[in-house]
């Protein structure tokens, strides 16, 4: 699956290892910027390689989300992968 804005992942490496992360921006095809809402909040996402990610079939639609709204999303919802 490609990776487009709003693709629910799951980080494979790094500090947030298991974590479930939303894409708020593709910087180009190596890169992408995540963000989940409680330690990375959408004013200021982490630069991930998509290496490091596992995509899930789910998509968010981010238009007027806020941080709270996305940690309850990503915690709420089971995402299959």
């Amino acid at each position: 699956m490609n990776i487009v804005e709003g693709t629910v992942v799951r980080a494979k490496a790094g500090r947030d290892d298991k974590g479930l992360f939303a894409v708020t921006k593709i910087i180009d095809s190596r890169y992408v910027l995540i963000s989940d809402g409680k330690t990375r909040k959408l004013s200021s996402p982490k630069k991930k390689n998509v290496k490091h990610l596992s995509v899930t079939n789910s998509v968010i639609d981010l238009n007027e989300i806020t941080d709270k709204k996305l940690k309850m999303i990503l915690r709420n919802s089971d995402f299959s992968e």
